[in-house]
């Protein structure tokens, strides 16, 4: 097998640690690893797997992700084509364009609509996978189009509409369809104004994120109020928040279950916000998956309402 994909696949390289690739640095290896540098290289890199019969992930920014200790048995696509062009108040990002210079290169432009991901870590096509948000924004709110590639190895876009999005979620998701590309539509504003907002939330998350620690992110989703009981949502009233609709935000949940602090191995609770799990130093994925399932159990015990995890595990 690894003579074929390497000889089908030039550059592929064997056993890679993929702890590096990753915000939480932890992870296992990949039986195969290929970097993608352009959209091309991807669909390519897809149709070799499919043709070999071989599970294949792709790798993006490598946020929101916690790999198993073991690693993953197949082809790892690391994505790598991070075009970024902007033409009046549309833009196009490839799917490896970092959100990061997303939000830098429309801000300079005078474009608003990015604002709300100043700071935000990891890809474009990731972001759009999950619909991500933050600070009552979301991907859905700006994107125009996607270009995918499905489970048949088609290559299709999709309008806004079609890509289904949801709370941090997308068909592209769903499906495990691959994204390529992604449009977006902005409005024109003021420079300074568009610029200062997202450079706010950057402050933001410096000083109320446990940034100096790896990390996956938000690792549960926020929690609908409507899921509380009656006497709960009457007791939480005063937290609740839009993201964008109303939510009770999950790191004031762990906050009150006094769960700050708690670890397994060396994965820790943050004490600086609480919905982020962090490596103090050698965590592994069994550790984390631990305490995953420890918060768990208090919360429910707690507040009777079950958690669904934000960060995607890859085993």
């Amino acid at each position: 097998m690894s003579s074929g994909i390497v000889k089908l696949l030039p550059g592929t390289r064997r056993n890679v640690s993929l702890a590096p690739y990753t915000t939480f640095k932890i992870g296992g290896e990949a039986t195969y690893f290929y970097i993608a540098k352009s959209s091309e290289d991807i669909i390519y890199a897809l149709t070799v797997a499919r043709s070999l019969e071989l599970p294949f992930f792709i790798l993006a920014g490598g946020s929101n992700l916690l790999v198993s200790d073991k690693g993953f048995y197949g082809l790892v696509i690391k994505t790598e084509n991070c075009k970024l062009k902007i033409e009046n108040s549309f833009v196009y990002a490839e799917a490896g364009a970092l959100m990061e210079t997303l939000v830098k290169e429309t801000g300079k432009k005078g474009l608003a609509g990015f604002e709300w991901a100043g700071g935000l870590p990891g890809s474009v096509g990731g972001a759009v996978r999950g619909n991500a948000g933050a600070f009552g924004g979301e991907i859905k709110d700006t994107i125009v189009s996607a270009t995918v590639v499905d489970e048949k190895g088609k290559k299709k876009i999709l309008t806004q509409k079609q890509c289904k999005f949801s709370y941090r979620n997308s068909q592209m998701k769903q499906k495990n369809w691959t994204i390529l590309s992604s449009t977006f539509h902005l409005k024109k504003g003021n420079k300074k104004n568009i610029q200062a907002e997202a450079q706010e939330h950057i402050q933001y998350r410096k000083e109320r994120h446990p940034l100096e620690y790896p990390n996956a992110g938000s690792m549960f989703k926020n929690c609908d109020v409507q899921k509380f009981s009656k006497k709960l949502q009457k007791e939480l009233q005063d937290v609740v928040k839009q993201d964008p609709f109303p939510v009770v935000p999950t790191a004031y949940l762990l906050a009150e279950a006094k769960l700050k602090g708690c670890s397994v191995g060396k994965a820790e609770v943050s004490t600086k916000h609480p919905n982020y799990i962090v490596n103090k130093g050698g965590a592994t994925a069994k550790d984390v998956a631990r305490l995953v399932e420890k918060i768990k159990k208090v919360i429910k015990k707690k507040f009777s309402i079950d958690l669904e995890q934000e960060v995607q595990s890859v085993v």
